[in-house]
């Protein structure tokens, strides 16, 4: 190692100072003062600080799980009354449903039958129209057809024919045919 002097007289090792070891006694002496200094700081009040933030941390992520674990238990108590009543709701809209539909059968049965005594009344006076207008009909027939052989007896037989056997002829021969 390369020694040199300065101004004053002393002597000194070139290069860095850190490295003379005749300083290290005073270098680690320093150290371990500074690293006690450090140590009684960060024990005093960092240690403490970081304590007191970590046990805040975990008294509120308790309270954070706490509060988690009161909410799912309210939130499973509300699904299941939300599932009640939910199963109330479909029991009383089938029961809605149910009655609907025996009222609109008892209604659709009132009005059936209201209609086929309707359509018996109808039917039964169309029949007896029906009767009516064969019954005159027939009667007309029995009027045409006896004038038309009361014509054809006077024109065959100019002087003798009987207007009554006639009409009792044709009548005789309509009512054989009706039957």
């Amino acid at each position: 190692m390369a020694v040199e002097t300065d101004a004053v007289g002393t002597q000194h090792a070139e290069g860095m100072p850190q490295l003379d070891f005749s300083t290290f006694p005073n270098q680690i002496f320093w150290l371990v003062v500074t690293l006690v200094i450090i140590y009684l700081i960060l024990n005093g009040i960092a240690i403490p600080r970081i304590r007191e933030i970590l046990a805040e941390r975990k008294r509120t992520r308790e309270h954070d799980i706490e509060l988690a674990e009161t909410f799912r238990a309210k939130a499973v108590e509300c699904e299941e009354q939300y599932e009640q009543a939910l199963k109330e709701a479909r029991s009383k809209a089938r029961e809605v449903l149910d009655s609907a539909k025996a009222e609109f059968a008892k209604d659709l049965e009132s009005a059936t039958a209201e209609a086929d005594e309707r359509i018996a009344v109808k039917l039964a006076e169309s029949e007896e129209r029906i009767r009516d207008i064969r019954a005159n009909a027939i009667k007309s027939i029995e009027n045409v057809a006896g004038d038309v052989a009361d014509d054809i007896v006077r024109v065959i037989m100019p002087g003798a024919h009987d207007q009554e056997a006639i009409r009792s002829a044709v009548s005789a021969r309509m009512n054989s045919l009706s039957s």
